[in-house]
This record gives structure tokens, C-alpha cells and sequence, in this order.
């Protein structure tokens, strides 16, 4: 497995040289390594983290999503990816903001990606573009909120 900052750095230039707005913020703590790029780049970013022949990421094992609130942006999006090839991992991190909670889904890059961008519409209420089934997954299509949210009420809306 590569050195977790010398990962970073590769990722991160490979994505630059791409497209120069691709990483807001690059970096390496406990030994993982984060790459934040922007909301309208994660399609592409995704892609070229996939397909880049000194890249390969890939498998994507999880989908995660953190609510920030009150902070803003307020949620943020991590995509847990490993190239197998490589023997790498990378964080890739999306902030998606509370009044427009939405992000590109990455469900043609990675197909795996279907059922935990449901997951999180579901429980977080952030919508995927292009999913090709957005729809609620674990709770009941007539449930009112989103049940992960930190503004969701404890015992639920009475």
C-alpha cells in the first residue's frame, strides 16, 4: 500500500491536470487520505478517478453522509473509494448545501453506488441527478422528514 500523503499528492495532481478547479483541498490525516472537489466536478472527478490509467479506482465500498447543521454547507458527502490495481484508498468528499441539497449521481461510474444514493435520499433527503431510481428505500413512501437529519425532531413529527 502507498504512503498515505504521497497518495494525495498523485490523486490530487492527476485530478488537476484534468481540470485545475477539481480539488478545493487535498490531504492526508490518520493515515487516509481526503480529496474535497467540487459539487459540479464529482461526475467527472469520478470518472477520471476511475478510468486514469495511474489512478484506477475502481471499487467504490461506501457512500457516506455527515449533517453539518448549522454549519453550511451542510451536508457533506464521502465516496470511500480503493483501487484494487494499486493497493490504494482515497476519501473523496463533496459539500452539498442545505437550501439545495443535491449532487450528480455517480451510479454510471460505479453501479454499486444505486441503493446507498437511496439510502441517503431517504434518510438525509439529499437528491442524486440522473439516479435512475430515486426513490425511499428503508422507510415508508408516505414518511414525512428525513430521520438522519440533526433538525428532525428526537420523537419524530406529532
Amino acid at each position: 500500500m502507498e504512503n498515505a500523503e504521497a497518495n494525495a499528492n498523485v490523486v490530487a495532481e492527476r485530478l488537476r491536470g484534468w481540470n485545475p478547479r477539481a480539488v478545493e483541498s487535498a490531504g492526508e490525516a490518520h493515515g487516509e487520505t481526503t480529496i474535497v472537489v467540487p459539487r459540479e466536478l464529482l461526475r467527472g472527478a469520478a470518472e477520471r478517478l476511475r478510468e486514469d490509467s495511474e489512478l484506477q479506482f475502481n471499487l467504490l465500498s461506501d457512500i457516506t453522509c455527515v449533517d453539518r447543521f448549522p454549519v453550511e454547507p451542510r451536508f457533506e458527502l464521502n465516496y470511500h473509494l480503493t483501487s484494487i490495481p494499486r493497493g490504494a484508498k482515497i476519501r473523496l468528499r463533496v459539500r452539498v448545501p442545505g437550501d439545495n441539497p443535491a449532487a450528480d449521481s455517480v451510479t454510471g461510474v460505479w453501479p454499486g453506488a444505486n441503493w446507498m444514493e437511496r439510502e441517503i435520499f431517504d434518510l438525509f433527503g439529499v437528491r442524486f441527478n440522473g439516479h435512475p431510481d430515486l426513490r425511499r428505500i428503508l422507510l415508508p413512501d408516505d414518511w414525512e422528514g428525513h430521520p438522519l437529519r440533526k433538525d428532525f425532531p428526537v420523537e419524530g413529527f406529532r
